[in-house]
């Protein structure tokens, strides 16, 4: 960062125009970001990219069935069989759900529902019941549709009024509402309150950290206030987006960003107030200690958040549209909050002034203990008696914990798999149709064909090992459409085998055009894209992560070993994850995009704490030499390194408050991840290839000269002051 940038930003008078500057971007902002969930699209086919066969199908199927309709099965079950008081209690409820068509959401429920205002359409005649082969379960499919994207919120006021009706009189038979329908509502309910929830999460996280770390009762305040202004800001640029320029937004990107701004601004904020304090202690004016500290932390803190920035970027290549959505969304919210730790907050550190770290002022001319006598110099010191035996110990050790990849089974998640804490109705439901009956009627595979064709591809399917029945086949024009009932559970290893053998048999009937889609085959593209995604993404990221380090850095082998160290802590984290999951989660089972989401998260922000440590290092080796400079950067950055790593780590748990696996899973593996990589990484492993290599390691750069290999020795504790910072 240039010097007249970092002046400009803290100058006497401009750093009231910046925060004025700010102000205004919040209120414009702010009006954007409370509109954010209308522009969220959490539909299926929001999720798979346009190019496969179950969005196809799903587009060519519109012309007989609605993509806003939901299949919602009620399904009712009495041990010693169904009766016939059974029978008129669910003629009564079919009844109860027909009248539905035509009402408003809230009114289905009362007073005290809080979806918007959605008109409910009962879309067909609900068909008669269907009883069990075993007399004990009797089923009903209701489609239902609540007329747009938006009308996913408001399934779970309709399916709660669905499960009162089923309920009511049901005299001893157990109900459920299930099927698609039913699953939405418990997944919207589930997302219910999610940003409110996560904000006070990460926020009270990011308070009792930076309590602990500087002790003080109020420097807390800035950084938090900065990133809830990023946070609003960027929330507001993307409904603008979303809105006009097609950007996809959903529930779980929305959910992701809170915590990624809170996260990553606060640990740009944390290396800025770090070199601040060191600075303080050198600089009686506040204002050109402010100067002098972002002029050095700067350029690590914008190569950081460029890392991260770029990393998202990369996502954009992928195949799912929910990844490739992801990407910019987070890069827009990383970028404002990049821009607000490096502008707002100086502006309101110096607007505040030295009392801001009350109880422990820093004074000019005093020393910075932490460089001196803190716990990461003695750390550095133990590391410098044996660097080679201490790296290669690490890196084994790192090594055996990423073998736990071997137990991942990131394919998918089923239905049940899915939720997390108590089990939701529908999942009961599914369970009781799954016991009783021999296909699900409410998640049908759905082919689309020509019409001249619609006999023999629907003979071809009727045919095919794991089909339990065909309907007959619906035409309009020159296009007909087909339900297959599926065998077992519609979202299963077995079900997929069946779409595929389906795809086979109908793709082979000469002239059909056929295409294959419904859940079923929804879960298996979602698997096939996530795959491509995984092998295109990830060599991206590493590639974008060496290039930024090459140019920061200014050498090859620092940068080559730093990412190596990074793909060596993601390793031990997913092995580590996967060998807990089972045992602790009760979840063996992964979502099919949950290794590149954890990758990108890992390695983007982990990249960070080596970015901070070794530009560090750099400055501090060009004056005193490789090794001397790695103890110093050392003991320089691993408090503020260590507490960032905690903030991320802490705001990525949060994550866990949501009671959806996936979001579980990648909060645990990303947080863990995170303190492995700050903790062991970044201080023992990489200080020791530091030590060890010494000059090497910044070749082919003049720090990689032969005057720079200084003769080093375990430093005699009497020395410790020759460790401190040169000014």
């Amino acid at each position: 960062m240039t010097r007249r940038f970092a002046v400009a930003v803290c100058g006497r008078r401009i750093k009231w125009l910046v925060v004025v500057f700010w102000v205004a971007v919040l209120v414009v902002g702010g009006m954007g970001a409370s509109k954010l969930t209308e522009v969220e699209n959490n539909e299926a086919s929001s999720w798979l990219p346009g190019d496969a066969e179950s969005t196809k199908a799903l587009e060519a199927s519109e012309a007989f069935s609605d993509p806003d309709t939901m299949q919602t099965t009620v399904v009712y079950q009495r041990d010693d069989g169904i009766t016939e008081a059974d029978r008129q209690q669910v003629a009564e409820d079919i009844e109860a759900f027909a009248a539905m068509d035509g009402q408003q959401a809230p009114e289905l429920v009362g007073d005290d529902a809080t979806a918007d205002d959605t008109t409910v359409t009962i879309d067909g005649r609900i068909a008669e019941p269907e009883l069990s082969e075993d007399g004990q379960a009797l089923r009903v499919v209701v489609p239902v549709n609540t007329g747009g994207p938006e009308g996913w919120e408001a399934m779970p006021d309709v399916v709660d009024h669905m499960r009162d009706v089923a309920s009511d009189g049901a005299d001893g038979m157990v109900t459920h509402v299930t099927g698609p329908g039913g699953n939405a509502a418990d997944m919207a309910t589930a997302f219910e309150g999610i940003d409110g929830t996560l904000l006070l999460a990460a926020a009270t996280v990011v308070v009792v950290i930076l309590l602990l770390t500087y002790r003080s009762p109020v420097l807390w305040v800035l950084p938090l206030i900065s990133a809830g202004i990023a946070l609003t800001s960027a929330q507001g640029v993307i409904y603008l987006l979303a809105r006009y320029a097609d950007l996809t937004v959903n529930a779980q990107s929305t959910a992701i960003l809170a915590i990624l701004v809170f996260g990553a601004g606060t640990d740009y904020a944390l290396l800025l107030i770090a070199r601040y304090r060191e600075e303080l202690h050198r600089h009686e004016d506040r204002h050109e200690a402010m100067a002098e500290a972002l002029h050095r932390a700067g350029p690590a803190i914008i190569a950081s958040g460029a890392t991260v920035v770029l990393g998202m970027l990369c996502l954009l290549v992928a195949d799912m549209n929910s990844t490739q959505g992801l990407g910019p969304v987070l890069a827009i919210g990383v970028t404002v909050g990049l821009l607000a730790m490096i502008s707002l907050l100086p502006a309101l550190l110096v607007i505040v002034g030295r009392w801001i770290f009350w109880p422990k002022r820093p004074h000019f001319d005093s020393v910075e203990p932490m460089t001196t006598h803190g716990a990461w110099s003695r750390v550095g010191r133990v590391i410098a008696r044996r660097p080679r035996a201490v790296w290669i110990g690490t890196a084994i050790v790192l090594g055996a914990m990423a073998l736990g990849t071997t137990n991942l089974n990131a394919t998918s998640l089923t239905n049940a798999e899915q939720f997390g804490g108590d089990t939701p109705d529908s999942i009961k439901g599914d369970e009781v149709v799954a016991t009783h009956f021999t296909s699900d009627d409410g998640s049908p595979v759905q082919i689309v064909t020509d019409a001249a064709s619609a006999d023999a591809v629907s003979q071809a399917a009727a045919e095919t090992e794991g089909i339990a029945s065909v309907g007959e086949p619906m035409v309009a024009g020159d296009t007909a459409y087909i339900e297959a009932n599926l065998v077992g559970n519609p979202v299963s290893d077995a079900a997929y085998d069946t779409v595929e053998r389906v795809r086979d048999a109908v793709h082979a009937v000469p002239g059909s055009d056929a295409l294959v889609g419904g859940a079923s085959a929804f879960y298996l593209d979602t698997r096939v894209a996530s795959q491509h995604d995984n092998n295109l993404v990830i060599p991206m990221v590493l590639i974008v992560v060496f290039l930024i380090l090459v140019v920061l850095l200014r050498a090859l082998v620092a940068p080559l070993i730093l990412v190596a160290t990074v793909v060596l802590s993601f390793g031990a984290a997913l092995g580590v994850s996967a060998l807990l999951f089972g045992e602790v989660f009760s979840v063996a089972n992964s979502d099919s995009a949950f290794p590149l989401w954890v990758f990108v998260f890992l390695v983007a922000l982990g990249i960070d704490y080596n970015i901070f440590l070794m530009t560090r290092v750099r400055e501090e080796a060009a004056k005193v030499g490789s090794r001397r400079g790695a103890l110093i950067g050392l003991a320089a950055t691993g408090g503020v390194i260590t507490s960032a790593g905690l903030v991320l780590a802490g705001t990525f748990g949060t994550l866990a408050t949501i009671p959806m696996t996936f979001l579980i899973q990648m909060g645990f593996a990303v947080a863990f991840g995170v303190l492995l990589d700050t903790i062991i990484v970044r201080s023992v492993l990489v200080t020791a290839l530091n030590l060890d290599l010494g000059r090497h390691m910044w070749w082919p750069s003049r720090l990689g000269r032969r005057q720079h290999d200084e003769q080093f020795e375990d430093p005699d504790p009497r020395e410790e002051r020759e460790l401190m910072p040169v000014g």
